[in-house]
């Protein structure tokens, strides 16, 4: 059966070949992702940010940029993995948010 992520073989349009500049944002979740992932660590595997990315909703996926699929698979399987917790999680987000309002 195939997933709603699995494109392969389907018309999806032309591809933009042309060069793209990466938010600063994008830049640091894949720098995230190449701490967590280090050996030394191996906090997130591949597989496991591939699965997290598959089993979003299809709403939510087509909503989603790449790289926000790739921050919400790292965040979820941090939480799989009980390196965080929900509330931990949460109170980064919320901080985040009253910081960013605040500039």
């Amino acid at each position: 059966m195939r997933g709603y992520h699995d494109m392969g073989g389907l018309p999806a349009g032309p591809v933009d070949r042309g060069e793209y500049d990466y938010a600063l944002w994008e830049k640091r979740v894949d720098a995230l992702l190449v701490l967590l992932a280090a050996p030394e660590r191996r906090l997130v595997r591949v597989d496991e940010l591939r699965r997290n990315i598959e089993a979003l909703p299809p709403d939510a996926y087509d909503k989603m940029s790449y790289y926000e699929r790739w921050v919400t698979s790292i965040a979820n399987t941090l939480l799989q993995r009980g390196v965080v917790t929900s509330d931990e999680l949460g109170r980064k987000m919320a901080a985040v948010a009253a910081r960013e309002g605040a500039e």
